[in-house]
C-alpha cells in the first residue's frame, strides 16, 4: 500500500496529517495501516514520546493559535507566504460555498474540528477554554478518527530520495530502522530538518528570534522587572531605523524583554541601538516646554526642582533616575533650564546598545531554514525532489508575535497535506 510519512508531530505536522487524511477520504480512499493494498497509510513520526508538545508551550500554555487579520506582509518572504495563503483560500473557496468565502481557511479548518475560540487584543485568537490542550485535543482526535497513525519515540535522522521515478523515499531512524514512503512531509524545524533533507536545497542557518535582547546593562540593572508602556525602535549601525514597535517593555538585569522587544528581535544584530521613547504621546519640542513648565511650577511652590522632583508623577522613580543618568544629570541636584533639552532627549530616546538576542530557550521561533525559492508556494513541495514537502519552521518564514507563526504552521501543513494526498490518489482503490 502507499504511504505518506510526516516527520514531526508539532503544529505543521498534525495539520498536514489531518488535511491529507481528509482529502483522501473525500475522494473515497481509505486511510490506515491495514485497509488494504489500495489504501494509504498516513503516519506521523515524532521523536518525542508524544505529539504536540510544542503546541502546549505556546502562548504561555494558552495557545495564541492564529490572528483575526492575517496579512502576508507581516512575514519574512512575504511574496512566498502570500502566494501560499492565496492558494489555500482558493482551494477553500472551491470546496466551500459562497457564504464561506470570507472565512479564513485556517479558521474554517479549526471550526470544522470543533474548536471554539475568542478574540483578544490586536486580533489574537485563543481557544475559549484558555488552554493549549484544547487545540491539541481537537487535532489528535481528528487525526485518529481519519485513520492517521502516531509513531512516537521515532527519531528520523536521514531521508534518501528515490533514485528514479517510481521508487520510494527511504527514511532512516536513530534506532537503525528504515521505512519507505511514496511521499514525505518534513515538519521538523531547525537543524533536524537540515539533517533529514537530501543535499542540494539552499539553507540558511537558523537563529533564535522573537525573544528578549541582551543590551549594555549599565542602565537596566537597576530597572530589573520594571515594565513600561512605550515606543521602541531599532537603529542600525548606519543610523537608519530598522523597525519600530509600540507596547510594553520589561527591563531585565541583562537587557529588555516584552512583546515589543520580541518583535524587534527579528531584525536585531549586535551593535544596533535600541531606542526607547518613554513618552511617545509627546513630541520632543512640546516635551521640552512641558518640562520647563514643571520646573518653573516647582520653583514657584518653593521646591528645589531636582531631577527627581521634575520627573515625579511622570515616570516611576527608578525609571526617572535611569533617564537622568543617561542625560548626564543628577537626580538629587537642582535642574537648570539649560538641562531641559538633554532630559527631554533622554526621555524620548533612552538608548541601549544591543549585544544580541537572549537565550534560545527564551525565544519563540527561529529565523532561517530552507530558502523558499526552492519550493512551490502552492504545495510547499521541493521543486527538485518530487514527493518531498517542507513546512512550518523548517522553511525560512517567520513573523511577529500575535498568532502569525502558528497560522503559518497550520497553513503550510494544510497545503502540503492536501498536495501529498493528491499525488497519492492515482492507483488508490475507491472504498
Amino acid at each position: 500500500m502507499k504511504k505518506l510519512m510526516i516527520i514531526g508531530g508539532g503544529a505543521a505536522g498534525l495539520a498536514a496529517a489531518v488535511a491529507a487524511a481528509d482529502a483522501l477520504r473525500a475522494r473515497g480512499v481509505r486511510v490506515g495501516a491495514d485497509v488494504g493494498a489500495d489504501g494509504v497509510d498516513v503516519a506521523v513520526c515524532e521523536a518525542d514520546e508524544r505529539v504536540g508538545r510544542s503546541i502546549l508551550a505556546t502562548g504561555n500554555g494558552r495557545c495564541n493559535f492564529s490572528n483575526a487579520q492575517v496579512d502576508a506582509a507581516a512575514y519574512r518572504n512575504a511574496a512566498f507566504v502570500g502566494a501560499a495563503l492565496d492558494e489555500l483560500r482558493r482551494a477553500g473557496d472551491a470546496a466551500g460555498s459562497a457564504a464561506d468565502a470570507a472565512v479564513d481557511p485556517v479558521h474554517a479548518f479549526f471550526a470544522d474540528l470543533g474548536l471554539v475560540w475568542r478574540e483578544e487584543g490586536e486580533g489574537r485568537l485563543y481557544p475559549l477554554a484558555n488552554k493549549a490542550t484544547s487545540v491539541l485535543e481537537v487535532l489528535r482526535a481528528a487525526a485518529s478518527d481519519a485513520g492517521v497513525r502516531e509513531e512516537c519515540g521515532r527519531e528520523a535522522v536521514r531521508l534518501d530520495a528515490p533514485a528514479r521515478k517510481g521508487d520510494r523515499f527511504h527514511v532512516r531512524f536513530a534506532d537503525g530502522a528504515v521505512l519507505h514512503a511514496e511521499a514525505v512531509i518534513v515538519a521538523a524545524g531547525g537543524n533536524a530538518a537540515r539533517a533529514l533533507v537530501p543535499e542540494g536545497l539552499a539553507w540558511e542557518e537558523p537563529r533564535a528570534v522573537l525573544g528578549p535582547l541582551r543590551t549594555d546593562a549599565r542602565l537596566v540593572k537597576a530597572l530589573n522587572n520594571i515594565r513600561v508602556r512605550c515606543a521602541a525602535s531599532l537603529v542600525g549601525r548606519d543610523g537608519a531605523e530598522k523597525a519600530c514597535e509600540r507596547g510594553e517593555v520589561l527591563f531585565r538585569d541583562y537587557g529588555v524583554s516584552g512583546i515589543a522587544v520580541f518583535n524587534l528581535s527579528r531584525f536585531a544584530e549586535p551593535g544596533d541601538t535600541l531606542c526607547i521613547d518613554l513618552l511617545p504621546q509627546h513630541g520632543e519640542a512640546p516635551l521640552e516646554e512641558l518640562l520647563r513648565a514643571r520646573l518653573a511650577r516647582l520653583r514657584e511652590r518653593g521646591g528645589a526642582g531636582t531631577g527627581d522632583d521634575v520627573l515625579r508623577g511622570m515616570t516611576l522613580p527608578a525609571v526617572g533616575r535611569a533617564v537622568l543618568k543617561a542625560a548626564g544629570l543628577h537626580a538629587e541636584k537642582p535642574l537648570a533650564q539649560r538641562d531641559v533639552p538633554a532630559l527631554a532627549r533622554a526621555l524620548k530616546r533612552l538608548a541601549l546598545e544591543v549585544r544580541g538576542v537572549g537565550e534560545a530557550r527564551q525565544c519563540q521561533v527561529r529565523r532561517g531554514g530552507f530558502l523558499v525559492e526552492a519550493f512551490d508556494p502552492r504545495t510547499c513541495a521541493a521543486r527538485a525532489v518530487p514527493g518531498l514537502h517542507v513546512v512550518g519552521e523548517a522553511l525560512d518564514v517567520d513573523a511577529p508575535c500575535g498568532g502569525y507563526n502558528l497560522h503559518w504552521a497550520w497553513a503550510s501543513g494544510m497545503l502540503a497535506g492536501r498536495a501529498a494526498a493528491e499525488s497519492l490518489m492515482e492507483g488508490a482503490r475507491r472504498a
